[in-house]
């Protein structure tokens, strides 16, 4: 029991540290009409400039565009350049906002079951959602799975290289399913931009860190310290 007591203090220090590492950002916000779903189209494209890293940053861009709309599936084809970094990968979504395959944390490709709801609609400030969610495509492993909890916050104005945008702020706190037997699952503490005006993301800033087991003391190994930026939006056809 006492072991067991000691794990847990760890993962709530970790979780805690997580919060602090964040940039001073909160979801406090002018108040504004709930987002409603946007329309996606084929050939609509949008582009993000993004860093990342504690020191020597390394850039890349991140080209999206949509390829297919279906009824029950929106396809999305992702390109990912940078000094190094040349690959593309596909997203698809079963609504606007809701991902059944893509990037969760970084640029690995995932499946999620049941889908990832990035964004539910009308989303109003105060909204909250929280989902338990694993990858089918991975073998069910000793530890818990995948764990996403969101609240909205208000409107606020966001200056990008695309322009300046009246946006509504989210908040995400990520668990992942990446747990060993050696260290606890990768957190993530995500606060993201939304314009309900092009119904996509036009800014995020993301922090992530994981903690090894068997220490007595929380010290965090650092992960993500990322800032992505629209560059470009245009619509499709």
């Amino acid at each position: 029991m006492r072991n067991r007591a000691s794990l847990l203090a760890l993962i709530a220090l970790a979780s805690c540290a997580i919060a602090n590492a964040c940039v001073a950002v909160t979801l406090r916000g002018a108040d504004g009409p709930p987002a409603q779903a946007p329309e996606p189209r084929a050939g609509d494209r949008w582009m993000y400039r993004a860093t990342d890293g504690y020191g020597n940053k390394v850039a890349w861009q991140e080209a999206y565009e949509v390829t297919s709309v279906k009824p029950d599936a929106i396809e999305v084809k992702v390109a990912v350049t940078g000094a190094g970094v040349n690959h593309t990968r596909t997203e698809i979504w079963s609504a606007p906002g809701v991902m059944l395959q893509g990037a969760i944390y970084e640029d690995e490709t995932r499946r999620f079951d049941p889908a990832w709801i990035r964004y539910k609609y009308p989303m109003a400030s105060g909204d909250k959602w929280s989902q338990d969610i694993r990858d089918p495509s991975r073998e069910p492993g000793p530890y818990g799975p995948m764990q996403s909890r969101v609240t909205v916050g208000g409107y606020e104005s966001v200056k990008t290289p695309a322009g300046t945008f009246n946006a509504i702020k989210l908040r995400y706190f990520l668990r992942l399913d990446d747990e060993t037997f050696w260290r606890y699952p990768t957190e993530c503490d995500y606060y993201v931009w939304y314009a309900p005006e092009l119904g996509v993301m036009v800014r995020a800033e993301k922090r992530s860190r994981w903690v090894e087991k068997g220490r007595t003391s929380a010290t965090a190994n650092f992960g993500q310290r990322a800032i992505y930026q629209l560059v470009s939006f245009s619509r499709g056809g």
